[in-house]
């Protein structure tokens, strides 16, 4: 296929829709602009790099990420199939060893005769492609976000998103902590910090007292539920956290022989257990006060900082308003090519949800390169519920949102029992993916062998 696409950023979303296209036969520009142009939040020039947490998480098949993920496969995503060849241990989510994983994905896109890898930053939308996907994501450059408000003609909403701090592995002490994944017998993936009530109470007043980064108003305004600072939700009551993100159902303190009163889980960051994520720590406190405070939790009071945990900003359009079900702006200006748009820049969240995304704006491309028209993904699939809830232009008020339960249609009969209703979402969604999968395949729009034109 004589065909050029431009896609503007190396992300989870750029990079699988770059590898999707040219695997397709299509030629790719692939535009990043790291490491000439640095962020705040990215420590290197690769692909895919994950900023955040370093889970997928869960690949439970009766779960909205489980399904996802379920999604992925089928459909052939090569991110996916590369985050489980770099996997790590973390019980029953998919959780990647990053830096191995970015590597990876750099690794295939340099590789791939079909892929051009530019690094330049992308200050305006280019010209002269066959189309255009927008996944700059959440830190796009702002003469980036002034080209696309100038051409959608709306404000961009910005927040802040949080992510939490790394410790490493050999500054821990092992004896007040315990190795154990909710609700599992014997040894599990995570380390847990067990708290007493006392232990809880005086950590939760230091973390309300502690010092904070201090942030614009502009900042401010909108805190994504998703990733609240732990020091945030903590604000909200002394018992918040309990029962969110140092909640201890599940768990047994081998010590005591009974649930603790409070627990912080540590997630293994890489493949070796050389150093543990902070599980639901986000945090927008000063570095010294990390240090400080979150030293007052058992087992952390020499811990060794791998990574503080810092804020950084989420740039969005207003997905419901401006984006078709394929991922397609409905007014693309005087662009000059058609223009899609993929990853967090278009409304969704969380990491599987960009690497579809991208996938999903792949096949879109593809289908309208070749003169065919794509099927439509069901919304009874996870990400096909996402993509109708993120385009219905009844919603209003739009916030990013990870695939979940609540936005998929009611099933016929409702079900009372929370797990039989779920497993059925999941018997319902594999159908509908099958039969979409099988679409795919008879209008010519699977990829299922890399293709080098």
């Amino acid at each position: 296929m004589k065909k050029h696409v431009d896609i503007l950023g190396a992300g989870l979303a750029g990079s699988e829709a770059a590898l999707q296209l040219a695997d397709r036969g299509v030629s790719v520009r692939l535009f990043e602009m790291r490491p000439k142009t640095k962020t705040a939040v990215h420590a290197t020039d690769r692909c895919a790099e994950l900023v955040c947490s370093n889970s997928l998480k869960s690949e439970k098949r009766d779960s909205a990420a489980g399904m996802l993920k379920a999604e992925l496969s089928v459909l052939g995503s090569r991110l996916y199939a590369l985050a489980q060849e770099n996997r790590v241990a973390a019980g029953g989510a998919l959780a990647v060893d990053r830096d191995a994983f970015s590597g990876a994905v750099t690794t295939r896109i340099e590789e791939h005769p079909l892929i051009e890898l530019v690094r330049l930053e992308a200050t305006e939308i280019p010209r002269g492609a066959n189309a255009t996907i927008l996944a700059s994501g959440p830190l796009t450059s702002e003469p980036l976000a002034d080209a696309i408000e100038s051409l959608t003609g709306c404000g961009h909403l910005s927040f802040y998103d949080a992510a939490a701090p790394i410790v490493m592995a050999d500054s821990l002490d092992y004896g007040k902590l315990f190795r154990q994944s909710r609700y599992e017998e014997g040894e599990g993936d995570y380390l847990n910090a067990p708290f007493s009530k006392d232990e809880y109470e005086r950590f939760i007043s230091e973390l309300v007292d502690a010092k904070r980064v201090v942030m614009k108003d502009f900042e401010t305004r909108e805190l994504f539920q998703a990733c609240q600072p732990i020091e945030e939700i903590a604000r909200k009551g002394m018992d918040a956290p309990r029962y969110g993100t140092l909640k201890p159902v599940g768990l047994t303190d081998p010590a005591t022989g009974r649930r603790p009163w409070a627990a912080l889980q540590l997630r293994a960051e890489d493949a070796h257990g050389e150093s543990y994520n902070l599980v639901g720590f986000q945090t927008n406190l000063t570095f010294g006060e990390q240090a400080r405070v979150f030293r007052m939790i058992p087992g952390l009071a020499h811990a060794e900082f791998a990574r503080y945990g810092v804020m950084h900003r989420n740039t969005f359009i207003d997905a419901p308003r401006l984006l078709g079900r394929d991922l397609r702006l409905t007014d693309a200006g005087d662009s000059g090519c058609p223009l899609y748009v993929a990853g967090q820049l278009a409304g969704t969240e969380g990491y599987c949800e960009a690497v579809m995304s991208g996938l999903h704006a792949a096949i879109g491309v593809f289908a309208a390169l070749s003169g065919k028209q794509a099927p439509e993904m069901p919304p009874q699939t996870a990400f096909g519920a996402l993509l109708a809830y993120a385009t219905d232009p009844t919603v209003t008020d739009y916030q990013p949102m990870h695939v979940n339960f609540g936005i998929m249609e009611p099933l016929p009969e409702r079900m009372k029992n929370k797990r039989l209703r779920y497993a059925a979402y999941a018997d319902r969604g594999e159908a509908a993916l099958q039969a979409y999968a099988e679409a795919l395949r008879d209008r010519g729009l699977m990829a299922t062998e890399r293709n080098d034109g």
